[in-house]
C-alpha cells in the first residue's frame, strides 16, 4: 500500500486502502450479489477487535457492519462494559452478504482471510472476541461454542475470546445471561494481556501462550496409564 503504518494518522490510511479493495473485490461469486461490500467500522486504536461471520440484508444496504438487531444488542453489551461502537473496530470473515443470509462457505472465508489477516496485524489488538461458530473456527478448529465460549486462547501478542454471535442470543433469550457474563470479563482480560505484553514485549512465552488452565495441567501420560 506504501503506507508504514507507524502512526494513527498512517494506519487510518491503511485501513481505508484495504476497505476500498474490498469494496471493489470481484474474487467470489458474493460480489455479484451485493450491493455495498463490509469491511468493517471503528477504531483504529482499539485494544479489542470483533470478529463476526458476514454481513446481514441491512449490512449489505448501508456498508457497515452490525447494525439492526444485533447491531442494537451489541451496542447494548458493549454498553455493559462502558464502551460504543466508536470505541472498539468490529468485521466479519467474509465481507459481503451471502444469498439469503445463508452461512458462509469455506471457499468465501477462505477467499476474504487475506483481507482480515491485514486488519488484524494493522489493529494488532489485546483481544480478539469472536462472536459465532465462523469467526471462532478461525482460530478454534473444530471447536464447540458451546464448550469453549468461556475459554480465552493466548496467542502470539493477544488472546482470543470466542463468545456467541448476537443473533443467537436473540433466537434463544436462554443464552442471554451467559453472552452477559461473558461479556463483562472482557476489561478484565484486555488488562492481563496488556500486563503480559509489558512484561514480555517479544512475544508471550510457550508457558503463558498455552490455553490450558493453570491450576489444572494435564497430567503426564505415566500417570494417565494407571487406570
Amino acid at each position: 500500500m506504501g503506507i508504514e503504518p507507524n502512526t494513527a494518522v498512517d494506519r487510518t490510511a491503511a485501513m481505508a486502502a484495504i476497505a476500498d479493495q474490498v469494496r471493489v473485490c470481484p474474487l467470489c461469486d458474493l460480489a455479484k450479489t451485493r450491493t455495498h461490500a463490509v469491511p468493517g467500522a471503528g477504531s483504529i486504536t482499539s485494544e479489542i477487535l470483533f470478529i463476526g461471520e458476514g454481513p446481514g440484508q441491512n449490512e449489505d444496504r448501508k456498508g457497515l457492519p452490525f447494525i439492526g438487531r444485533s447491531g442494537d444488542y451489541l451496542e447494548k453489551l458493549l454498553a455493559l462494559i462502558g464502551m460504543t461502537r466508536n470505541d472498539v473496530f468490529i468485521t466479519n470473515v467474509v465481507k459481503c452478504r451471502p444469498p439469503e443470509n445463508r452461512d458462509p462457505t469455506n471457499a468465501e472465508i477462505a477467499i476474504c482471510r487475506p483481507y482480515l489477516d491485514s486488519q488484524e496485524a494493522l489493529l494488532d489488538p489485546l483481544v480478539i472476541v469472536t462472536l459465532g461458530r465462523f469467526s471462532m473456527g478461525r482460530y478454534f478448529p473444530g471447536g464447540k461454542i458451546t464448550q469453549i465460549h468461556v475459554a480465552p486462547k493466548h496467542d502470539g501478542r493477544r488472546s482470543i475470546y470466542p463468545l456467541f454471535h448476537p443473533a443467537a442470543v436473540l433466537r434463544s433469550a436462554s443464552l442471554e445471561p451467559t453472552m452477559e457474563a461473558d461479556f463483562l470479563r472482557i476489561p478484565a482480560l484486555v488488562e492481563e494481556v496488556r500486563q503480559r505484553r509489558a512484561a514480555f514485549p517479544n512475544g508471550f512465552p510457550a508457558t503463558i501462550a498455552s490455553n490450558e488452565p493453570k491450576e489444572a495441567p494435564a497430567p503426564p501420560p505415566s500417570q494417565m496409564n494407571l487406570f
